[in-house]
């Protein structure tokens, strides 16, 4: 009866090992199968952005007939078109367009997959996609840029300067982690985190009839007289929110627009009209253009200047480790409490 049971025992323990065997090869089976949709998702994403075969195979670092043949592949499993080839440039079907924004959370649901390991081993480094508004780049990022890459070594800052809209639009696409921008935006797709209130300033110059006063109200503030920044920085927008006389202006009068804060400070020293400055681009002025600045009375009408990125938090180690160092930062420059939040969207 011995022998009987060892060998019994012998086929038991080969029978679990054959079966484990049978599950381990099952898993990695559909890790495969994972691994390789979600790079079709990858390149049906790239191909929906640039709208062309080509420019995506580029982007994704493979060779086109490789990306097509893929692509092909998913088309094939899932017996629809995603793409219309027939137009040029590509366009999606309709069923395409809803794959494409599926495809888009089931990429960021596994890309948390490398931050949840990320934040359990308290790494903080790797690529971070920042962009920021022109306004507020030239004055703020020389001020945390050189502390930041110091204190977290490991990070790969890619800045780039970009408007609002381009702004919120990459977030949403997923092109960038997080960004620096004016708020409130009232997008439910994106979160904000305060950095701090950066109030409006006169710059008035010598001729101008606002000169003589050392405060400024804005009811003397007037939309026809003053130089505004061209159309899509949210400053500008800020302006005349703040202003709110667009409908009152006279088009036979003169206007000029600028897409730089510096240009629109040389033409109110020609004695083109006056401008308002955000607070931090008054620090670096010359000593004789200091004499031109006029503060607001209290409440100051003051921009929010904030760190947003998409409500599902990718990369949220890095992003709070900037917050930190520019909250931190600011502080010393920017005390202003007392100040009336001027919306940076059109109403």
């Amino acid at each position: 009866e011995i022998p009987l049971r060892l060998v019994g025992s012998e086929m038991c323990i080969r029978d679990r090992f054959e079966h484990c065997l049978l599950i381990v090869f099952i898993y990695s089976f559909v890790v495969i199968i994972i691994i390789m949709t979600i790079t079709q998702l990858h390149y049906v994403l790239a191909v929906a952005e640039h709208q062309n075969f080509t420019k995506a195979a580029e982007k994704c670092f493979v060779t086109q007939p490789t990306l097509s043949m893929q692509i092909q592949k998913l088309e094939d499993q899932l017996g629809i078109q995603i793409f219309d080839r027939s137009k040029k440039p590509i366009e999606l079907t309709e069923v395409g367009t809803k794959i494409v924004n599926q495809a888009k959370n089931i990429v960021n649901e596994a890309d948390r997959i490398n931050d949840i390991v990320d934040q359990q081993k308290g790494f903080i480094g790797g690529e971070f996609r920042l962009g920021i508004i022109p306004t507020v780049m030239p004055t703020l990022l020389p001020m945390f840029l050189k502390t930041f890459i110091k204190r977290y070594p490991k990070v790969k800052l890619k800045i780039e300067e970009l408007t609002t809209e381009e702004i919120v639009q990459r977030i949403k696409d997923g092109h960038l982690d997080a960004a620096i921008a004016a708020t409130p935006l009232k997008n439910d797709q994106i979160k904000e985190r305060v950095l701090f209130y950066e109030p409006f300033v006169g710059y008035v110059p010598k001729n101008h009839r606002l000169s003589s006063k050392q405060k400024l109200e804005v009811s003397d503030l007037n939309i026809d007289e003053m130089l505004l920044l061209e159309d899509g920085h949210c400053f500008r927008d800020g302006v005349i929110n703040l202003c709110k006389a667009l409908k009152a202006q006279n088009t036979n009068e003169f206007q000029l627009e600028s897409g730089s804060i510096e240009m629109l400070i040389k033409l109110a020293n020609e004695g083109m009209g006056m401008t308002l400055l955000p607070y931090l681009h008054t620090l670096d002025l010359k000593e004789n253009e200091q004499e031109n600045l006029r503060f607001f009375n209290e409440p100051s009408p003051a921009r929010e200047v904030s760190l947003i990125y998409h409500k599902s938090e990718l990369k949220i180690q890095i992003t709070e480790a900037l917050h930190t160092i520019i909250s931190g930062i600011i502080r010393g420059a920017i005390a202003f409490q007392n100040v009336q939040i001027i919306s940076p969207i059109v109403k």
